[in-house]
């Protein structure tokens, strides 16, 4: 893992499967069953949590911050245990057979495990010892991820010296020296610049397709869970609101989303008179209204605007801005959260953070 904690007893080298001699999966790579966890002072990280991946998939965990996606990335990894629940990872469950989980897995966590002062090519191979790589077989792997992750020219410069990508892309070959069969990746663009955050995620899309690798990332960020998971599960309050294949979860949100800014929040006259306004509109399907915003999802959003707008200017509203869009997994939180990902977000960031380390 590259947080180079020690991965058990590495004498028996060999990547523990979750195949059969048959080659045929004899289940899910990652499985969770109602997992609690609470910290210290009665915050509870995790309520009830199920997950499932499946092999050779790229899964996406999404929600905000303080949701629990790194609470629940630590018990799947060994690294903390849950108050209540079971887990397994590439068929080995994470509480009775640690050292097996720890042989078959990659770890990226949120903050770098290199070591800063060692260059890029020794951290490598560093890592490579601490699951059984080695000779001629580990120089091979050390030079094949350098390449891969566009690190040769710096690999024999301290890793103090790296620019905040190219820690990052270490980071990922870290995880991938021992050839897991599951990689999990901590919200692996944080910190990043745009131009970083773009290339990281086109990386971790080719090794999803070259390593036959099992991919859990976490990410409070809409636009990577869309562009790289399969499948994302939604985490809001330590528990799974929702999961699926991204396009599906859009897509069960039938039309156009249509949202509203008003300048006062709406009493409860004002929202009685917009019920009343859209209910009676052919292809409105939900009306929501939070604070000063208000969401409304139609068959035809430009035909529900000006119909919208007259109800709020009868109601003696403002209105400051309107949109219409396709939906996004934005709308998707918004509708199974019951509330908007922006907030749900920026809630967590003034939110103290615990001992733990809940996220």
């Amino acid at each position: 893992m590259s947080s180079k904690s020690s991965p058990g007893d590495m004498s028996s080298p060999g990547r523990a499967s979750s195949m059969s001699s048959a080659g045929v999966t004899r289940g899910p790579a990652v499985e969770a069953r109602d997992l609690v966890k609470t910290y210290p002072g009665g915050v509870t990280a995790l309520n009830g949590l199920d997950v499932t991946v499946e092999p050779g998939t790229v899964f996406g965990l999404l929600g905000p911050n303080g949701a629990g996606k790194s609470t629940t990335v630590k018990i799947l990894t060994t690294l903390a245990r849950p108050d209540s629940g079971t887990a397994s990872v590439a068929g080995h469950d994470v509480l009775r057979h640690p050292d097996r989980v720890r042989r078959a897995i990659g770890v990226v966590a949120q903050n770098s495990g290199a070591d800063p002062v060692a260059t890029g090519r020794d951290n490598l191979r560093l890592q490579g010892r601490l699951y059984g790589v080695k000779g001629a077989a580990l120089e091979r792997r050390v030079d094949e991820l350098l390449e891969r992750f566009t690190l040769t020219e710096a690999a024999r410069r301290p890793v103090k010296g790296y620019s905040g990508g190219m820690r990052r892309r270490l980071d990922v070959a870290l995880g991938l020296v021992h050839r897991p069969e599951v990689l999990f990746l901590d919200e692996p663009t944080t910190g990043l610049d745009p131009e970083a955050r773009t290339a990281m995620w086109d990386e971790i899309g080719r090794l999803a397709g070259e390593e036959g690798l099992t991919i859990l990332l976490t990410t409070h960020y809409l636009e990577e869970a869309d562009r790289l998971a399969e499948r994302v599960a939604i985490v809001d309050r330590g528990r799974i609101v929702v999961t699926g294949a991204p396009d599906s979860l859009k897509g069960e949100l039938r039309g156009d989303a249509v949202h509203v800014e008003v300048r006062t929040p709406l009493g409860e006259a004002g929202r009685t008179l917009l019920d009343s306004a859209l209910g009676g509109l052919p292809g409105v399907h939900e009306v929501l209204c939070e604070g000063r915003r208000i969401s409304v999802r139609a068959d035809d959003g430009a035909a529900a605007v000006p119909v919208l707008l007259g109800a709020l200017e009868r109601a003696g509203v403002g209105v400051a801005t309107a949109t219409v869009a396709r939906p996004s997994l934005d709308d998707v939180y918004l509708r199974y959260a019951g509330r908007r990902y922006a907030d749900a977000d920026a809630a967590a960031v003034t939110a103290p953070v615990l001992a733990g380390g809940v996220r």
